[in-house]
């Protein structure tokens, strides 16, 4: 879910010219999941080989990941590692949710309605520890790094970005200010021409940059302030957040009080199923890991043919296109950066 602050945040579109030659640290489940909901069939159904294994999420990390570097960005992805246990209530919400949608897609299947049973198939996107494992070896395979974080992945990007190895962070979910990185990106993975739901209108998504710094100036608070006011909004360690109070009243109220605490007597009784404190101190202290190395490389072409066309059913005409994209813009990237900078 994340925390919404879209009504809150400032964000400004950019083109892609402006990422150019810059380390992006990609949110990889994000990612992933909206590869899953996107990529599938017009009734709904993700793209599969010929073994019933879906692959909507490979086929969306490869193309996308070669139109990054094609467009000068240098990603490195960042996988989730264990989830924190205030994230507990959040997972089983999701689970439930999925469970739901399942309901609602196989009931506009059995009516013939294919548009509303392809929108609540997006919503039944499932990431399995294979698939997760196959992305991983697709990265490695396309020559790109991978993080593997301990715990929260926008986390351990958030930090990648603050120590300087990523210029920004991509995600759609705002958390990842909230971990402190500098710069979130959103849309990087989704952006592009797209239909609306429900509607025969298209709308082109462009990538949008949120600075930290320039939010909190804006706004007139702290980054703790940033994290109390999702806290009494509702963030993924306490779902619910205060019953009647949105972004632009919290920020009201924190800033006339200060911070939450001192905010407490004006809300009632406000019973809050974690600690404010125990969920402000792992956004502000998350779980994170230095040991990483970001190295890009040359795909490895016939590995990359083994894997997703023996192994998986992908066409390999277009799989070798792809992957002649891919050392046509590493080969002009070098000619831009050191070979040292860029191949570490």
């Amino acid at each position: 879910m994340g925390v919404d602050f879209k009504d809150l945040v400032p964000r400004v579109e950019i083109d892609f010219s402006r990422l150019s030659g810059k380390v992006i640290a990609v949110d990889a489940y994000n990612a992933l999941y909206q590869f899953l909901a996107t990529i599938r069939q017009p009734d709904g159904t993700p793209l599969m080989d010929s073994r019933g294994n879906i692959t909507s999420h490979l086929s969306g990390l490869l193309y996308r990941t070669v139109n990054f570097l094609e467009r000068g960005i240098k990603p490195v992805y960042v996988f989730d590692g264990k989830p924190p246990e205030l994230k507990r209530i959040e997972i089983l919400r999701r689970q439930r949710m999925k469970e739901e949608a399942v309901r609602l897609y196989e009931e506009a299947l059995a009516r013939g309605d294919l548009e509303a049973a392809r929108m609540y198939a997006q919503r039944t996107s499932k990431l399995t520890s294979s698939m997760v494992e196959d992305a991983k070896k697709l990265l490695s395979l396309l020559g790109i790094p991978w993080v593997q974080a301990p715990s929260e992945g926008e986390a351990q990007a958030a930090y990648m970005a603050r120590r300087g190895d990523a210029w920004a962070t991509a995600s759609q979910d705002y958390d990842s200010l909230l971990y402190g990185t500098p710069r979130l990106v959103r849309n990087l993975t989704i952006s592009g021409r797209r239909k609306l739901p429900r509607k025969n209108v298209y709308v082109e998504i462009k990538p949008e940059l949120i600075i930290l710094k320039s939010t909190l100036e804006s706004l007139g608070i702290t980054r703790e302030q940033l994290i109390d006011i999702a806290i009494l909004i509702g963030t993924d360690y306490n779902p619910d957040g205060v019953k009647g109070i949105g972004p632009k009243r919290a920020l009201r109220i924190i800033k006339q009080f200060g911070s939450l605490e001192k905010a407490l007597p004006i809300l009632g009784e406000v019973q809050f199923p974690v600690d404010p404190a125990a969920i402000r101190e792992l956004f502000l202290k998350p779980e994170v890991t230095n040991q990483y190395s970001l190295k890009w490389k040359m795909p490895d072409e016939e590995g990359l043919v083994e894997f997703l066309c023996d192994e998986h059913d992908f066409s390999v005409d277009r799989v070798r296109k792809a992957i002649e994209r891919a050392k046509k813009a590493l080969k002009t990237l070098t000619t831009q950066t050191s070979i040292e900078s860029w191949f570490g």
